[in-house]
């Protein structure tokens, strides 16, 4: 099957380019190459004269060469590079010892035609190819290196594949063409598309940049480029404020709306996938509009060097970076490009043009008319010190490796050094043979690089990072900032290795939200723009831009700032504390002013005021007030699962005889009045069993619930993070709140009782005011602790022990002070009232005052006197 049928979109560009149209590539009267003999033929397809413009064939005569309008200065240098490799590989006694390579360089043009039509003359070797058609036997030819782009580059790449043509690109960056299932025969030594947009988005994501923009070429490569970014970028969580996609061909009405939506724009960084004169454009309109704030992000550092061709461009363009994918370092090529001169190189039909566009004169011609002011080539002319623009990023030898990595594929297929692969003869060899070896080349360059095609055929090198800056003296220059290794994968990134004093600009759409605070989204706009929060009690934000805040520890709380947790200390009502030591002195003082009056009692005990109303119950009161001091002890300290125990239920049982007993007493005041006249029912009730019965019967109730209690569910110590914010509360979990409560309910009960009765009768005659004094201690008891639960439930941490404490001193101590201070104070100060005759002549004057008010309310007659003393009285 011929290549037309196969390909006749190729052909038929190749068809007017090759048999009917202009060749405009081509120098006019001259062979458009540059050949060399020898062992094995390499192949090279560099644009080193352009041709503008192309004359359409008009059928009127023959088709002629066109006059190159301008010479491309960097294509020549890389066609040099070309000749310095095959001549320093054919001086290598180590690499292809007993072969020479030759090499044959055309011009492509920089155009479609030039390029097939070029391309095809060294596959056929005839002037005017004929397709499928090779005349000649000359040295086999080994592969070729070109500078096929764009569209181009698959044409190319299909086209000598059909023929299993081996070819490596310097220049071509189609992610298309990794697909080795449709271009197997296609290698390069630049990075695809795909790589440098991956690359792209690695430096965005180290710099920390949240707020980008794009500027993407309206056509293939820019729209899956931008796409790409976008969903890396958007996937890692940064916004893209615009994506602006930028027409191929030139618009400057479409550019100049561009630069005026850009302007108005905030974010500071641009990541720029255009050509170069697109960037030109943009650039010089924002230069127009003073837009200086913005730092382009380049695939391609290339585009800067042309850039700032134009004048003031590098204001720009200060601090933005670049990416260029490493290169060889050729020692000895600029030496070499130096001794260039066309007396040395006459078989090179490209160096005098090269000359003329160098060194600006024409070399003077016989046939040639001579203008008025033309400069005449005089050969004395040296290339020494003319170079290339930005030297630290010149490409000029891009197509050495390519030629290092024929010369080492052929090496290996001469030397049968890969098992896997096949042996030939190296003066006669098929091109196809040579494909396995070029792509299992795995070699390092006279400057150590190390060479190796990935499995897409892809040379897998580094990309250099570069940054524009200004010297002191005002100079524009690029500087190495810092590398990305692509082959170091870490998951999906790239490590991105830079210097420490590299300027990095921020390009956020918020400040970042410092510890302490956490983003909290914006409606209506990009979750990279947020308003910064503090975090709450109890959370924390130990890092910059954190989403949300993080809850502390159990053991630990937050920091004033927010950024950090603290352990908590431990924490309980103490007895070295100042408030644990006030409790505890004052409970011993209680306790040991109880003590102090029973044994004034004791001492005391035949005297009237302390026979009177039942001295047992007195000493059995007394010294439960003093326990009922000295069981606040039990709610200071560390707890522990014994006083937890015990607290609560202590409290609850000597309160509970102290309460009965005061009843005891009051019922026996309150019926002793009641009994009018002997023999009275209700004097069993003053019999002495009565009064220890009372309190035991009140007493074995709150037992029994108290024990249920600890039966069922007793209290533990538990540790209590809720309470207080930077401490551990050490404290006692009651274990049932029912039984609590069912505990003080019945001690509240019993209260209430014995102030009932004691309010009932505080009118009744006594000589030492006994009712009366029972009603105001019990009332200073129930205010104690009705005032008691409010306290409690709202209490917390220690506090809480604090305020049961506080409740059970005070209540002992208006129960010590409302009954026992004033006997005391008759016994010790007022002896002389202390006495039987006292107490019957008051007895007797109270008696005729009841008296006269009980007969004006016709009230019956009080009990007798003998009745009232021997019911006082009784011990």
């Amino acid at each position: 099957m011929s290549l037309c049928v196969l390909f006749p979109i190729l052909l038929a560009s190749l068809s007017g380019a090759v048999q009917f149209g202009p060749t405009g590539w081509r120098l006019p009267r001259k062979s458009p190459r540059f050949d060399r003999p020898g062992d094995v033929i390499l192949g090279g397809s560099f644009s080193i004269f352009r041709f503008d413009h192309a004359t359409l064939l008009d059928f009127t005569a023959p088709p002629a060469g066109l006059a190159h309008s301008s010479v491309s200065l960097w294509g020549y240098q890389v066609a040099q590079s070309f000749v310095f490799s095959i001549e320093e590989i054919n001086r290598n006694i180590h690499l292809l010892p007993n072969l020479t390579l030759g090499f044959s360089i055309r011009n492509s043009g920089d155009s479609v035609h030039g390029a097939l039509h070029e391309t095809m003359g060294f596959l056929t070797g005839q002037e005017e190819p004929i397709l499928n058609y090779t005349c000649g036997s000359g040295p086999p030819q080994a592969a070729l290196v070109g500078d096929t782009r764009s569209v181009l580059s698959v044409s190319m790449a299909r086209l000598l594949g059909l023929y299993k043509f081996p070819q490596i690109s310097y220049a071509s960056t189609l992610p298309i063409l990794s697909d080795k299932t449709q271009f197997p025969f296609f290698l390069r030594t630049v990075a695809s598309d795909l790589t440098i947009s991956h690359a792209v988005t690695q430096l965005v994501l180290h710099f920390g940049w949240s707020w980008v923009g794009i500027l993407a070429q309206d056509d293939d490569f820019g729209q899956q480029a931008s796409l790409l970014v976008k969903q890396e970028l958007s996937q890692a969580g940064v916004c893209i404020e615009f994506n602006f996609q930028v027409p191929s061909q030139k618009s400057p009405e479409k550019i100049a709306a561009i630069v005026q939506k850009m302007q108005s724009c905030t974010a500071t960084v641009v990541l720029v996938f255009l050509s170069n004169s697109n960037v030109q454009l943009i650039l010089q309109g924002l230069l127009g509009l003073h837009v200086v704030s913005q730092f382009w992000v380049s695939k391609d550092v290339l585009h800067m060097v042309i850039a700032l061709m134009v004048p003031g461009i590098s204001q720009v363009l200060q601090g933005s970076f670049g990416l260029h994918l490493r290169r060889n370092k050729v020692f000895g090529f600029s030496e070499f490009l130096a001794r260039l001169h066309p007396s040395r190189t006459p078989e090179d039909m490209f160096i005098k043009g090269f000359w003329e566009a160098t060194f600006r004169c024409t070399w003077p011609s016989k046939n040639s008319i001579v203008a008025e002011g033309v400069q005449f080539c005089s050969g004395n002319e040296t290339l020494r010190g003319h170079e290339l623009p930005f030297r630290e990023v010149n490409e000029a030898n891009v197509a050495y490796t390519a030629a290092y990595s024929i010369a080492h594929a052929l090496h290996d297929l001469v030397a049968c050094e890969h098992r896997d692969g096949m042996c030939a003869d190296p003066k006669h060899f098929q091109p196809w043979q040579l494909l396995h070896s070029i792509r299992k080349v795995h070699f390092k360059t006279p400057d150590g690089s190390e060479i190796m095609f990935d499995a897409n055929g892809d040379l897998v090198r580094k990309f250099d990072i570069f940054q524009g800056k200004k010297t002191p003296e005002g100079l524009f220059h690029l500087v190495h900032v810092g590398f990305i290794n692509p082959r170091v994968s870490l998951g999906n990134r790239m490590p991105v290795h830079l210097k420490e004093d590299v300027q990095v600009p921020k390009s956020v759409c918020s400040r970042s939200c410092l510890p302490g605070f956490s983003q909290t989204p914006k409606q209506g706009v990009p979750h990279c723009c947020f308003d910064c929060s503090p975090c709450p009690k109890g959370q924390f934000a130990d890092k910059t831009d954190m989403k949300r805040c993080l809850l502390c520890p159990e053991e630990q709380y937050s920091s004033n700032a927010r950024d950090r947790c603290l352990p908590r200390t431990e924490t309980f009502l103490a007895f070295d504390e100042p408030l644990g030591l006030t409790l505890a002195s004052v409970a011993l003082t209680l306790a040991g002013l109880a003590v102090l009056v029973l044994g004034v009692f004791l001492k005391h005990s035949d005297t009237p005021v302390v026979r009177a109303n039942n001295r047992a119950l007195s000493y059995l009161l007394l010294t439960s007030l003093a326990l009922c001091a000295l069981c606040s002890f039990l709610f200071l300290g560390r707890p522990t699962a014994t006083t937890c125990l015990l607290r609560q239920t202590t409290f609850a049982i000597v309160f509970t005889v102290a309460v009965s007993s005061i009843l005891a007493k009051t019922l026996t005041v309150a019926l002793a009045f009641r009994v009018t006249r002997p023999r009275d029912r209700l004097q069993v009730c003053l019999e002495p069993g009565t009064s220890p019965s009372v309190v035991f019967v009140a007493s074995l109730m709150q037992i029994i619930l108290c024990g249920v209690w600890l039966g069922t569910s007793p209290p533990f110590p538990e540790r209590d993070m809720t309470s207080e914010p930077r401490q551990v509360v050490i404290q006692c979990h009651e274990g049932s709140g029912v039984a609590f409560f069912c505990m003080l309910g019945y001690l509240g009960f019993l209260a209430g009782g014995t102030f009932s009765v004691a309010f009932l009768a505080r009118g009744l005659p006594d000589a030492f005011n006994e009712t009366r004094f029972l009603t105001f201690s019990m009332l200073l008891f129930c205010s104690v602790w009705t005032a008691f639960l409010p306290l409690y439930h709202s209490a917390r941490g220690k506090s809480t022990v604090a305020v049961e404490i506080f409740s059970i001193l005070a209540s002992t101590a208006g129960l010590l002070g409302g009954i026992f201070i004033p006997k005391c104070y008759i016994i010790l100060l007022k002896p002389e009232w202390n006495t039987s005759s006292w107490l019957r002549q008051g007895h007797w004057a109270q008696q005729e005052r009841q008296s006269e008010v009980l007969r004006s309310r016709c009230l019956p007659r009080p009990m007798p006197q003998n009745l009232m003393n021997q019911s006082l009285w009784k011990t």
